[in-house]
């Protein structure tokens, strides 16, 4: 890469100090563009994260646990100031680590930016209260931080996840250890670096990249780490909770979905259709909440059908810096995947419309043309499984009653959209969907920062963004006074 960095992207940072990894050990990093490795990132061990955590710990008793929330709070907002700053070197970082085109890696800068801001003035205005109770006796509640907490993120919206999760732990006074996905690591540590100037206290916040198996493992399961907070798959997620099981502490799984689009007979439909496309295809389709189901009311499905293929006949996938409607998955890997998926589709399905690669593409990137679906059976794998790429179902409703019905059919449950002008109908389906978000004639793909974001189901439990992710980080205490 010829871009000028503050850091170094093949050291973690531990305890306020970069430094090599306890083993010497690397990784390559691939731009999935091109297919080439442009840097590389620390392999970091168990040891690493021994050290990280005897780090936090140390912040805790020093001068971070000595912070009042006022001033923990000012951290965070003059970390967010930097993030603008240096807006345009972190949205390359991601695009090329990642594949999204760069005008979304743009837009998640600014969501990074937003989330350190609305947690750093939030910090000093998490709040107990007095308990009416005995006579003589005063009874209060006190919001504490649990201690260490351990971050384990994906690579799929690294600077934003790491902003909702890292920005509400450290407002709520914990000292934190990341582990990056070993996909995605640059703009996490780019931005870790920012903290250091923006004055966080070292160990505060420390950052051990590094593979699943052994760093993410050796963290889950560690004896001093107090809450952990995963985003990624439901296999790893059942592992790490299984792990933390064992020191009994509590975790937040955000592990993926499902979710529908339900189209209903009276909606707005042209207002409607550049989001039940977009909301699957943004990230390549790589995107929790993505939605790759779109349940059409019977009356409209075929116009619905043919305005939707339209749009993905028109759709263009290319290399992250050249303004295509999507870029490359992110790894080979992936790429098999969503390829498998495809491929069962193809001989199993009717394709409604299908994108094309972009002649510009090179070779060697991850590319795959977004394809949709119609006419698909809801048991199908394609409509049950997250299939994590640019792939979207189409499936035909009767009423109200079979489109609730197909939409709580999965395992899964985080976001859902409904399109009707019904104002009754929006209620109704508010309430009987089961997820963790409803929109209604608009679809926010997670929500804003403010948007409390989690599921049921599969899709994990616990909640991020908003208030509520700093009550998640923090412990209860009840303090009960005998004064007479």
């Amino acid at each position: 890469m010829n871009t000028k960095l503050w850091f170094d992207p093949a050291k973690l940072l531990v305890g306020g100090a970069w430094r090599e990894a306890e083993g010497g050990g690397a990784i390559p990093v691939e731009n999935p563009s091109t297919g080439e490795t442009i840097a590389s990132i620390a392999a970091g061990t168990a040891g690493d994260v021994e050290a990280a955590v005897s780090a936090a710990e140390a912040a805790l008793d020093g001068e971070w646990g000595a912070m009042t929330a006022t001033e923990r709070g000012r951290v965070l907002l003059r970390w967010a100031r930097l993030v603008e700053e240096r807006a345009e070197t972190l949205a390359f970082l991601e695009s090329t680590d990642v594949g999204k085109p760069i005008a979304q890696a743009r837009n998640d800068a600014t969501a990074l930016s937003r989330y350190f801001e609305f947690y750093g003035g939030a910090a000093d205005k998490v709040m107990g209260e007095t308990i009416p109770y005995q006579a003589g006796t005063t009874v209060l509640t006190l919001r504490e931080p649990h201690g260490v907490t351990a971050h384990i993120i994906p690579w799929n919206y690294p600077m934003q996840i790491l902003g909702r999760s890292i920005g509400a732990a450290l407002a709520m006074g914990n000292a934190c250890v990341l582990k990056p996905a070993e996909d995605a690591s640059l703009s996490a540590l780019a931005v870790a670096a920012l903290a250091e100037e923006a004055g966080l206290p070292a160990g505060a916040l420390n950052v051990v990249t590094g593979y699943g198996h052994e760093v993410g493992a050796a963290l889950s399961a560690h004896p001093r780490v107090h809450h952990v907070s995963f985003t990624g798959s439901v296999g790893t997620g059942r592992r790490i909770q299984s792990a933390a099981a064992e020191n009994v502490v509590p975790v937040t799984l955000e592990l993926g979905g499902k979710s529908p689009h339900i189209v209903f007979d009276d909606c707005h439909l042209e207002a409607a259709l550049p989001t039940l496309v977009g909301a699957c295809i943004q990230a390549a389709g790589q995107t929790c909440s993505a939605a790759s189901r779109v349940l059409v009311q019977r009356g409209i499905y075929e116009e619905v059908k043919a305005k939707m293929a339209a749009v993905y006949n028109g759709l263009v996938a290319g290399p992250a810096s050249g303004g295509f409607d999507l870029g490359p998955l992110v790894s080979g890997k992936q790429k098999a995947i969503v390829t498998r998926y495809i491929a069962k589709g193809r001989d199993e399905l009717t394709i409604a419309g299908e994108g094309r690669i972009d002649d510009s593409a090179p070779a060697k990137g991850h590319y795959v043309a977004p394809v949709l679906f119609a006419d698909v059976p809801a048991d199908h794998a394609l409509a049950q499984e997250e299939i994590f790429g640019p792939v979207q179902v189409m499936i035909p409703f009767e009423d109200e009653a079979d489109a609730i019905r197909i939409a709580n059919g999965t395992d899964y449950g985080l976001v859902a959209g409904v399109w009707t002008e019904n104002g009754a109908r929006q209620m109704r389906l508010a309430r009987r969907l089961h997820c963790g978000q409803v929109f209604i004639n608009n679809y926010g793909a997670g929500g804003g920062v403010e948007l409390p974001f989690g599921g049921t189901g599969k899709s994990g439990h616990g909640r991020e963004k908003g208030f509520e992710a700093l009550y998640g980080f923090s412990r209860l205490k009840t303090v009960s006074i005998k004064h007479g």
